[in-house]
């Protein structure tokens, strides 16, 4: 079974393409997609979009892992948030793939077995639990990772 999970966002989006061959996870790609400042937010929501469809059509997963929005105190910016995400499960639907939304807590738990673990413990675990390269740093994507990590730990897919 191989899914996409996104860590979803308007500047920065972590993209993950995750397997599962038995009881083995293996991440085929990993990334963290950024949009420039400098265009207008229809036009990074386009290029979101343009990106997570041509995730679908080179690797061709079988499921979407998204994060669940929780409300930030930026309302502004979690507005924004929500429309970018909204793009990803756009694309998703698009590709008739099915959509497996998780929330920040239930990532913790699955990830690292521990509910209110840090992001430094999240992202010790991810590295445990998967193979990545080294110059895999960036948050967005380990948190895509997890994200993906999480569906495979809590949901039963056919063989």
């Amino acid at each position: 079974m191989r899914i996409l999970a996104i860590d979803p966002g308007f500047e920065r989006l972590g993209i993950a393409v995750i397997e599962k061959k038995g009881a083995v996870e293996e991440v085929l790609h990993s990334e963290c997609f950024r949009t420039s400042a400098k265009e207008k937010f229809e036009r990074r929501l386009f290029i979101i979009g343009e990106k997570v469809r041509t995730i679908i059509e080179k690797w061709g997963p079988r499921a979407l892992s998204i994060e669940r929005l929780y409300i930030e105190t930026n309302q502004k910016t979690a507005m924004r948030v929500a429309e970018a995400r909204g793009v990803c499960v756009y694309e998703a639907g698009r590709a008739g793939l099915p959509i497996y939304e998780f929330t920040p807590l239930q990532v913790k738990v699955a990830v690292s077995g521990y509910g209110k673990a840090d992001k430094r413990q999240m992202m010790a675990m991810v590295r445990k639990l998967v193979k990545i390269p080294a110059t895999s740093d960036s948050d967005d994507e380990l948190d895509a990772i997890a994200i993906g990590l999480t569906c495979f730990a809590t949901v039963k897919f056919p063989s």
